[in-house]
């Protein structure tokens, strides 16, 4: 029988509300977000139905990052686009399907914010039941009076509104921040809202987990080798300084080392300089989210939050994760790099 006293008593937007009403919101942002919301329920059910209706291979298109698009992929940015467009509060929203920033019919001077997402991170997992997911990222216009225009998400991560993520896996999570801390939500099939599970997020100061493509050891520089076999070294009891954890879709490995403790490493390499993470919609939203649990986010030179983006398809490395494991990161890469 369940203990009353333990069930959760806050929806998201219930949370939202109270949140808007402490920090002074005007209600744009919480209707934004409370819209994304619904996007990501109709998502996990697409999800969890995929194989049924055949969106689990691949089409023949390449998208604007110049991977191959899944079948799934094209779903899912067709539910945001649409969906999103309707909420009447940003101008522009930039997809990683898309290869321009896309208008919404409330582009004038009325609308606050623009609007970078993933709308399906991870997608190429699906055949396996491997969880995937959503990121987004929030930014106000830089002139309340003019339509939206690329220049507004040209900004730092400093300047976000809000970002967030969700995981579509054994629950379906929604993980968000509004520089307020950071609030984790689980979706309750069985009324159809998001309840609140842990109102303030904390990543541990120190991790025992280490994620990365160990595949692509030998196209690292020879810091970025030195940093894994220190995480490799024993200890007295015979044990590493971090254990390897590394699922492949870069919202599960993130989600787990957020809550767990650990760091994540997706490094330049010979072939890709920049990574392969989009710093728009993947990098800078994750990394806000990480530093507003307490964590750190760089890109081996300098904090993620502090670049300034050029492209909306830019591509950055990110070591995101423990303050402790970055900041090992940070100082092996300044005494060889």
């Amino acid at each position: 029988m369940t203990n009353a006293s333990t069930i959760p008593t806050w929806t998201l937007e219930r949370f939202l509300r109270a949140q808007e009403k402490t920090h002074g919101g005007s209600g744009e942002l919480t209707e934004l977000i409370a819209s994304i919301s619904v996007a990501v329920k109709i998502l996990a059910n697409i999800v969890a139905t995929a194989g049924f209706k055949g969106l689990h291979g691949y089409t023949e298109t390449i998208n604007a990052s110049g991977d191959v698009t899944a079948a799934l992929d094209r779903e899912a940015d067709e539910v945001f686009v649409k969906f999103l467009s309707s909420s009447g509060h940003f101008g522009l929203l930039v997809s990683e399907e898309q290869d321009e920033p896309v208008p919404t019919g409330s582009n004038a001077t009325g609308a606050k914010y623009v609007v970078a997402f993933d709308p399906l991170d991870g997608s190429s997992n699906i055949g396996s039941n491997i969880p995937v997911g959503s990121i987004f990222s929030i930014w106000k216009k830089r002139d309340a009076n003019a339509p939206a225009a690329l220049s507004d998400f040209m900004q730092t991560g400093r300047t976000l509104v809000a970002a967030g993520y969700s995981v579509y896996g054994s629950k379906t999570s929604f993980v968000y921040s509004t520089g307020h801390g950071v609030h984790d939500f689980t979706l309750d099939p069985t009324i159809g809202e998001f309840l609140l599970t842990n109102p303030k997020v904390e990543i541990p100061e120190k991790g025992k987990i280490y994620s990365v493509n160990e595949s692509t050891y030998h196209s690292w520089s020879p810091s970025v080798q030195r940093f894994i076999n220190e995480l490799k070294v024993l200890d007295d009891q015979g044990n590493p300084r971090c254990a390897a954890r590394y699922v492949g879709s870069l919202v599960a490995d993130f989600d787990r080392n957020l809550k767990k403790g650990g760091i994540f490493i997706y490094p330049g390499t010979a072939k890709h300089p920049r990574g392969k993470l989009r710093l728009l919609y993947e990098v800078i939203p994750l990394s806000f989210i990480c530093e507003q649990a307490g964590g750190m986010a760089v890109d081996g030179k300098q904090a993620v939050l502090d670049i300034v983006p050029s492209a909306i398809h830019e591509r950055a490395p990110m070591i995101v994760g423990s303050k402790r494991e970055v900041s090992l990161f940070m100082d092996i890469m300044k005494e060889h790099g």
